[in-house]
């Protein structure tokens, strides 16, 4: 397992571990209840606690070095280089599941600081067990999807308020500006909240985005009073308005005119998202209303986007 192999995929994030040094680490005492508690699926668990990181190994010396990135900048919304999502096949596939559960102390203690509920502390962490999920059904095999998106969870950043999660951010980019420039009492640089919904938590439906906005409305004064969150955003392909020409009434639907729609990006993995994987269009499944709607349009020579839009928090 050679470091230089990181070095040379990514420098600049292991640069940016180098400058930190390590941050001594300890696991939880019984770690098997611990990833119970976070939702890790069964069928990884043995393999997660056959893979802890030996001390003194190369593994170990990565680990305390990612740590001490998500410790330095718990709860700042600046953010530190992102996590890749992929290490050289030396470090395993639950190298950086082991490194959020050595940080699983200081972001318990960040969300009782800020008097978070463990109630929602618990239901924000849970997303590493199902982002484990998510990776099997994608690959088949065990692993972590994306490492770098449960930084956010980490550092105390994201919360799981019901149907949706609520990410502390700042306007950013063609965003910020969009947003300056349709009349919003917020522009570029100030804090927002990105809106984020997450796989395997049931229908989008109205009155399930309702309770968790009414619950972002009290949670976010009451825990971060030093942040005004005038906006909130949201960079999705659920916000792709050409939805709405197959899936009219839906909740898909109702969902994106919430928002008042701004530039449109890329695919969004649209695709992976709901399928699993990408394929080519004749050979996806048209077992619902929306994968016919996505297969029909690909097959038609159509192209899917996220798009990125706004509303008022």
């Amino acid at each position: 397992m050679d470091i230089d192999a990181v070095r040379e995929a990514h420098p600049d994030w292991l640069g940016h571990l180098e400058s930190l040094g390590g941050l001594d680490l300890s696991f939880p005492r019984d770690l098997t209840t611990e990833l119970l508690r976070l939702a890790v699926p069964h069928e990884d668990i043995a393999a997660v606690l056959a893979d802890v990181p030996e001390r003194g190994s190369r593994r170990w010396w990565l680990a305390e070095r990612c740590v001490h990135s998500l410790v330095s900048t718990m709860g700042s919304l600046d953010r530190p280089p992102a996590f890749p999502s992929r290490l050289p096949a030396g470090f395993g596939p639950y190298f950086f599941v082991h490194v959020f559960l050595a940080a699983l102390p200081y972001t318990r203690e960040y969300h009782r600081e800020h008097g978070v509920p463990d109630e929602v502390s618990w239901a924000t962490l849970t997303d590493l067990g199902r982002n484990m999920a998510v990776h099997r059904r994608r690959h088949g095999t065990g692993g972590l999807h994306a490492p770098w998106w449960f930084t956010l969870h980490a550092r105390g950043i994201l919360y799981d308020l019901g149907r949706l999660q609520f990410e502390r951010t700042r306007l950013r980019g063609a965003t910020g500006e969009g947003v300056a420039a349709a009349g919003a009492p917020a522009g570029p640089g100030d804090p927002a909240l990105g809106v984020h919904i997450p796989e395997f938590k049931g229908p989008l439906t109205a009155a399930a985005c309702d309770a968790s906005f009414e619950r972002a409305r009290e949670f976010f004064p009451r825990h971060f009073p030093e942040e005004r969150h005038q906006v909130a955003t949201c960079h999705s392909w659920l916000l792709d308005d050409q939805l709405a020409a197959y899936l009219p009434g839906s909740n898909i639907v109702a969902f994106q005119r919430r928002f008042h729609l701004l530039q449109r990006l890329d695919g969004g993995g649209m695709l992976a998202f709901v399928f699993g994987a990408d394929a080519e269009a004749a050979e996806l499944p048209r077992r619902t209303a929306l994968e016919r709607a996505i297969g029909d349009h690909l097959t038609a020579g159509g192209t899917w986007y996220a798009r990125a839009g706004w509303l008022r928090f």
